[in-house]
């Protein structure tokens, strides 16, 4: 009687099928979850943008007595839609480069639309603002302090 060591050509054929299973099954799941970080990311680093110039226009708004000097909100002159404060703070969109300036400084990149609407009521000015970067838009309107 011989002596039966060794694996057959069979078994070697089955752990070979088996493997390429398990890679093929690990590569989709890596593939998902990527790219579900780089939605992940986008979607973070918008609110990121959004959250920069927040700040900065809700500080100048909320200081008292600050009016509205100047505003070109559809960018026809120059290209570019800008808001001037009576701090002599100027808040500027430019569409080359998708970038928003207070005065000479960036303050928020990679913003694709901006669209800004002064309304004058009786007794408050608001200014409703809608920044869109990626696929998310945001609106805000926000109310100068009298």
């Amino acid at each position: 009687m011989k002596s039966e060591k060794g694996i057959t050509l069979i078994s070697v054929i089955l752990y070979v099928i088996v493997m390429l299973l398990v890679v093929t099954i690990a590569s989709i799941l890596t593939g998902y979850f990527y790219n579900n970080i780089d939605i992940n990311n986008t979607e973070q680093n918008a609110n990121v943008e959004f959250t920069k110039f927040n700040s900065f226009f809700t500080e100048e708004v909320n200081i008292r007595g600050n009016t509205i000097l100047e505003s070109d909100t559809e960018g026809t002159s120059t290209g570019q839609k800008y808001i001037v404060f009576s701090t002599g703070n100027q808040y500027t969109y430019i569409k080359n480069n998708k970038s928003i300036y207070k005065n000479n400084s960036k303050i928020a990149s990679d913003i694709e639309e901006f669209n800004l609407k002064i309304n004058n009521s009786d007794s408050k000015t608001t200014i409703e603002i809608e920044l869109t970067s990626g696929n998310i838009t945001k609106t805000t309107t926000y109310a100068l302090k009298n």
